[in-house]
């Protein structure tokens, strides 16, 4: 009996002990799926002798600010060219890296108060994001979808904003909005332009309920890879290599797919 106890004991204080060197990454993210992949792979990064607090944000504001003035360790919300958008506007100091590649979140139309694009007339209301980035985004989208012309030679670096629209087939309304207010305004707009992420917050699946959509082999597939960001001094931290690990797995990759996005990574053997 007193063996048994000295173990149970033994076993409490090295549990205590762990808990207690622990060390805590905080990394901010989005809902579905950058929260959702951080919760997958809690218990087995947990495993590796970290704490991870997991900080869900359902906007695009804080994340970089908080990572950038090491509030926390990382964020888990945006694509490349966002990030790239960030890093032009802020300070040597203030600059962010992307450390782990995941996936691909098709940018789509989705319907409004109409439920096909055929339908569109004079008149009618598109909602896009309103920032620069994901607006320029939006608006090749529509172009692609043929109901609009940007000038020729836009890309997906120019941040056209619907100033720079050529023409249109028919004469509807750009309205830009915050990202994430988008899906809740469908029912005030035709058409409404939904980040990947957004639109799964309300069950709205790319592929599935989108009636145009990026597709995995577009050059917008191979330019918005969603990424975990650090502040540079941590890139080649172990606490980093550990969360690739973990997350470059069978069942993260599994999980965006059932999301209805596209992963970007091989999974690791």
């Amino acid at each position: 009996m007193k063996k048994t106890l000295a173990l149970v004991l033994a076993l409490v204080l090295a549990l205590s002990l762990t808990s207690a060197f622990a060390e805590t990454i905080s990394i901010m993210a989005t809902y579905n799926p950058h929260a959702e992949v951080l919760e997958l792979v809690k218990d087995e990064y947990e495993a590796l002798g970290y704490t991870l607090d997991i900080i869900p944000v359902s906007d695009y504001v804080v994340e970089n600010p908080a990572t950038s003035a090491g509030d926390i360790q990382a964020n888990f919300f945006q694509h490349l060219p966002y990030l790239a958008g960030y890093n032009a506007e802020v300070s040597d100091a203030e600059k962010l890296v992307p450390v782990i590649y995941t996936h691909f979140e098709p940018m789509a139309i989705y319907a409004g108060t109409k439920a096909d694009l055929a339908e569109i007339a004079d008149g009618d209301a598109i909602a896009i994001p309103n920032d620069p980035v994901n607006g320029n985004r939006a608006l090749l989208l529509l172009q692609d979808a043929g109901l609009l012309t940007l000038p020729e030679g836009t890309n997906l670096e120019s941040q056209c904003t619907a100033d720079d629209v050529v023409s249109k087939k028919v004469d509807f309304e750009i309205i830009a909005l915050n990202a994430e207010l988008i899906p809740g305004a469908r029912e005030d707009v035709a058409y409404a332009v939904i980040n990947g992420n957004n639109a799964t917050l309300v069950e709205l699946v790319p592929y599935v309920d989108g009636l145009y959509a990026e597709q995995p082999g577009s050059l917008a597939a191979e330019s918005y890879v969603n990424v975990v960001v650090v502040k540079p001094e941590n890139a080649e931290t172990q606490w980093v290599k550990d969360l690739e690990k973990v997350i470059y797995t069978q069942e993260v990759y599994d999980l965006i797919v059932n999301a209805g996005f596209a992963p970007t990574f091989t999974v690791a053997e």
